[in-house]
């Protein structure tokens, strides 16, 4: 039986932010979204009492909360915090893997199977994460990586919320679909309006039916909406390839909201690989784009040299081929030769 942490930044890009500006503290902030088109990063709870979210377009952001103080985005300033406190994390166990600046799985079966609780440990990396970088984060535990992921985002900010095995079929009964993985809004309407609204509703279903409906992505939903996943922790490994990627929590609903996006995917794609793989010999640039259908299509092109316009160009040939709301971009580079290189996602 796994024993696996999901460890989740509150707000973190803002939570920096204020750290290094505590005359901020009480004010709605939002990292991003400032100029003309972009949209916002992130932003923090205050903020988030006047519904603004990340990947919302800076004007809106703007309407809904007047008094918003907007900030420049400083990756460099994430990054370092991000590394200390994944040097926090490698103190427990070699088994993280990083899913972006700000979250990490960590298998923690070893330390329990030396008598340590689970939730101990979460605590005590929490409490050192407070303690050494002044900022909070949430924690989830759980046998695998879906459920502690979604345990991780139950008492935020600040909080933790283990699911025992015991509990993993209560649990899912009554869990809405939307917490599952790759169900969205949209989608989550469209299995209301079958009268499906539960994981328990979605069990009904049997496994066939989802596949024809679905795909193989109705294979996972048979096992997911059940509580299964047997993903494996898998700390950073040899790459040919360097990408990020951000999923909306509100589809985008033009390209000029896409393009908005992508800009700052690929400007967090650029300096990571400036810092990350400066030697590695670029082959070529690639977007990936999900619809709001779930349907996904992939644009590249050979490129030593990636831009931002460059992405913007293949961003504009993968959309036509749908012309549907967006709901997750993400941008990436594949390279000539295969070499050790850390790919952490950066788009919180």
């Amino acid at each position: 039986m796994r024993k696996i942490i999901h460890l989740d930044m509150d707000c973190f890009y803002a939570a920096v932010e204020m750290r290094e500006r505590p005359e901020l503290a009480g004010q709605p902030v939002a990292v991003g979204g400032g100029g003309h088109r972009s949209v916002v990063t992130t932003c923090n709870y205050e903020a988030r009492k006047f519904g603004v979210r990340s990947a919302m377009p800076g004007f809106m952001a703007r309407e809904r909360c007047p008094h918003l103080v907007f900030l420049p985005l400083r990756f460099d300033l994430y990054r370092a915090a991000s590394q200390q406190i994944r040097g926090i994390f490698y103190e427990y166990t070699p088994l993280v893997e990083p899913l972006s600046l700000d979250e990490a799985y960590l298998d923690v079966s070893s330390l329990s199977e030396d008598g340590r609780y689970a939730w101990d440990i979460a605590k005590e990396i929490r409490a050192r994460i407070l303690a050494e970088t002044g900022l909070t984060a949430s924690a989830g535990i759980a046998s695998n990586k879906m459920l502690a992921k979604i345990a991780s985002d139950w008492r935020k900010p600040n909080g933790q919320f283990a699911i025992l095995p015991d509990q993993v079929q209560e649990f899912m009964a009554s869990l809405p679909v939307r917490k599952v993985w790759g169900i969205g809004p949209k989608s989550a309407e469209r299995f209301a309006s079958r009268g499906i609204h539960t994981c328990g509703d979605l069990q009904k279903i049997s496994l066939p039916e989802l596949m024809v409906q679905f795909g193989k992505w109705g294979e996972e939903l048979y096992h997911l909406c059940r509580g299964e996943d047997s993903r494996e922790v898998r700390p950073h490994r040899i790459s040919k390839s360097l990408s990020n990627e951000n999923t909306f929590s509100d589809n985008l609903g033009s390209l000029e909201a896409c393009e908005a996006a992508i800009e700052i995917l690929s400007e967090e794609l650029l300096k990571e690989l400036r810092q990350k793989s400066p030697d590695r010999k670029v082959r070529k640039a690639f977007v990936k784009v999900k619809f709001a259908d779930f349907s996904r299509t992939t644009r590249e092109c050979l490129c030593n040299e990636p831009s931002a316009e460059i992405y913007r160009m293949l961003l504009a040939g993968a959309y036509v081929r749908k012309n549907l709301p967006v709901r997750l971009l993400g941008t990436g580079v594949r390279f000539e030769e295969a070499a050790e290189v850390l790919q952490p996602e950066l788009f919180e």
